[in-house]
């Protein structure tokens, strides 16, 4: 299923879209301020959009899925950000991280065997790539595993890693240096590492500025054990099966950042209909209309690139590039949103009991994670025929 027409969804895209509206609307916003205050993972709403499918969503019946596409898990992960980030981060990791590098690389044996509980939403999958001192130099992994008999051995550890430590991480899929590809570099691979494997470390949970019901943690591994089997892919092959998750993950981010700018709009609107000062309406004021069109612009801006995006992705066209540009327009567009809706809402935005005082704080590692906006531009520029030495994350 493709979006239609620029900004025009069909009827199954519409109607998913309505329902993870209502959900957000109605079961998530009422609660999620308790969690995001006390750090909390929020199980209850992760276990009900398990039941709704959604972590299912882009992948086949035959493993649990809905049998949808990435376009409408975006559709829903821009309904659940419009409320709260946190929620959904934890559906776009878990799938775009998760699952999604199981089902793209994995063995039938591994998709039968770690797929349905993925999509069920009773397990999550994380994906471990980023290193306390490698930042988005992905190609710089220390981590190693080392073939010992019938084992790879792993020794390292890695970083800000979303969805590694809750009660229900399944597993985590790591890059590791397993030899050498010649010419000085290294021979990177990936490989499934289950939770509870002796030697597997999971330190406590980060104290984050945002996205506080969100899971992350740093992982380490010291002399961890796990079969040669669970080599996910291509040994060796590792770094060029992240780049091309990555590169799905930026479209979902680029949803997820939308749906952000567009709670945004969507809190000074009404904020601006109730909100009196100095005699009046703040809605009568032109300049604060005027602000709020501007936020709306930006944001449909932002929707129109990411739907572009997803589309190529959906017909199996060329998205590279189409993915950096809408990530860096909609982390762009969420970031300035937010501001700017703190701004209007004065001392109310400061608070975290308030919206906008979440998406404040939420809105800065948009522009950080899954390729910060100095990577996007070297992506981009890369497609305009500059920069072709560059080893960032993100590139290939």
């Amino acid at each position: 299923m493709a979006p239609m027409e620029a900004g025009e969804l069909g009827a199954e895209h519409e109607a998913l879209r309505a329902t993870v509206e209502r959900f957000a609307r109605e079961e998530v916003a009422p609660v999620i301020a308790g969690y995001y205050e006390h750090g909390a993972f929020p199980y209850p709403l992760v276990q009900k959009m398990g039941e709704m499918g959604l972590f299912g969503l882009p992948f086949p019946e035959e493993y649990g899925g809905m049998g949808g596409d990435v376009f409408a898990l975006c559709l829903a992960i821009e309904e659940l950000a419009r409320v709260d980030s946190s929620v959904a981060a934890t559906l776009e990791a878990g799938v775009g991280l998760g699952a999604m590098p199981i089902y793209r690389f994995g063995t039938e044996t591994q998709r039968r065997r770690w797929l349905p509980s993925l999509c069920a939403g009773s397990g999550l999958g994380a994906f471990g790539l980023t290193e306390p001192g490698g930042g988005s130099d992905a190609s710089g992994t220390r981590t190693t595993a080392v073939r010992d008999g019938d084992a790879w051995v792993v020794n390292g550890s890695k970083a800000f890693i979303t969805n590694s430590g809750t009660d229900i991480t399944a597993f985590v899929t790591i890059t590791a240096v397993t030899g050498s590809a010649g010419g000085g570099r290294p021979s990177i691979s990936a490989i499934v590492v289950p939770t509870g494997t002796p030697g597997f470390t999971v330190a406590p949970g980060y104290s984050k500025v945002g996205w506080c019901a969100s899971d992350t943690h740093e992982l380490a591994f010291d002399d961890c054990r796990v079969p040669l089997g669970n080599l996910l892919g291509e040994e060796g092959r590792g770094y060029a099966q992240f780049l091309s998750v990555l590169d799905e993950g930026r479209i979902a981010i680029a949803a997820l950042s939308v749906g952000l700018a567009q709670g945004c709009v969507d809190e000074c609107a009404r904020h601006l209909s109730e909100r009196e000062a100095f005699g009046r309406r703040l809605g009568e004021s032109q300049f604060l209309q005027f602000k709020l069109a501007d936020m709306d612009a930006r944001t449909h801006v932002a929707r129109l690139a990411y739907y572009d995006a997803a589309r190529r992705l959906s017909a199996g066209r060329p998205f590279k590039r189409e993915a950096a540009i809408a990530k860096l327009v909609a982390s762009d567009a969420a970031m300035v949103n937010a501001r700017e809706a703190t701004q209007i809402f004065g001392g109310y935005g400061f608070m975290n009991e308030t919206p906008v005082g979440r998406f404040y704080k939420d809105a800065k590692v948009l522009e950080i994670g899954e390729g910060t906006s100095e990577v996007l531009r070297m992506v981009v520029a890369r497609h305009l025929g500059f920069g072709g030495a560059s080893r960032a994350a993100g590139e290939s």
